[in-house]
């Protein structure tokens, strides 16, 4: 763990050797970069928003940033563009803590740690209510990955129509979302969603048993873990994973059970990274299961 400067902020630095993590501490926090040593960012550095702070208005900036779900306005978009509350070592990692916002009164805190030697983080993301009414919520996790790369999503296996009459799979779709774009690719036991610096915005979000998805950018794999919990209720519809993209990234986001969070109750939702080099680009079902499956 040491204090560095990047792309204008300060911010920690983890390291084991093989791959690195920055974390800001002017903004956010942010984990505004994980990559190979050397290596380029898996996550975006959005162009105009690196090294800013102070600004009237919410700015996604890119990496990873920690949100409360449902999405609503001013409730997901309270202002984090000043150094926040604290930084605490913790054993292999940091723990990040944001004081509660004004129209929230929830606190975010992020325990992010790096493994002492495998290309793999953990972060628990922990929602804090401080304030003095039970406040409905959800744990949202959002990784900002950088341009032109491509999100693999797992889909469940396919069975025959006889063996089940009803509905295994639950989507939810948004006014922009549109199938017709040619950014989406619908394959058996995957979708694949690119990003295209020149197309605007489309969504979906899916009530994810499969548990992880991946993005593949200049040779690399990145791999987001989560949980999913049958039968409890999810925002949006069900969604315990989304997909965003537009001109400037792609958005993978991993999404806690809706709880109604008492006066200084706490909810915990944890990922787990890992990441790869060399891994082909796929663009079949038969390229995932062969270089991507056997690292999941």
């Amino acid at each position: 763990m040491e204090n560095i400067t990047f792309n204008g902020w300060n911010c920690i630095r983890l390291a084991n050797g093989k791959v690195e993590l920055i974390i800001t501490r002017d903004v956010g926090p942010r984990v505004a970069r994980f990559a190979f040593i050397k290596g380029k960012n898996v996550f975006a550095e959005v162009v105009g928003q690196q090294g800013g702070q102070g600004e009237d208005e919410y700015r996604v900036r890119g990496g990873h940033r920690f949100w409360i779900a449902p999405e609503s306005m001013p409730w997901s978009y309270e202002l984090d563009n000043v150094p926040y509350e604290a930084a605490t070592k913790i054993k292999d990692g940091v723990r990040v803590r944001q004081a509660p916002g004004p129209v929230t009164k929830i606190a975010k805190q992020m325990d992010i740690t790096l493994d002492p030697v495998e290309a793999k983080v953990k972060i628990r993301h922990t929602l804090t209510n401080r304030g003095k009414k039970a406040a409905l919520c959800a744990p949202w996790a959002l990784s900002v990955m950088a341009q032109k790369g491509q999100a693999i999503i797992p889909l469940p296996a396919k069975i025959a129509h006889t063996d089940r009459l009803t509905h295994n799979q639950q989507w939810s779709l948004w006014g922009y979302s549109d199938f017709s774009d040619p950014r989406w690719s619908f394959i058996p036991g995957y979708i694949f969603l690119r990003q295209d610096p020149k197309r605007g915005p489309t969504k979906i979000g899916i009530a994810h048993e499969e548990k992880w998805v991946a993005y593949q950018t200049n040779g690399d794999l990145f791999v987001k873990h989560f949980d999913f919990k049958p039968g409890a209720k999810y925002p949006d519809g069900g969604c315990s994973f989304e997909s965003f993209t537009h001109q400037e990234f792609l958005e993978l986001e991993s999404l806690g059970p809706l709880v109604e969070l008492a006066p200084g109750a706490s909810v915990k939702h944890d990922e787990c990274w890992e990441l790869f080099a060399g891994v082909p680009l796929c663009k079949s079902s038969a390229d995932v299961d062969k270089h991507v499956r056997p690292l999941v």
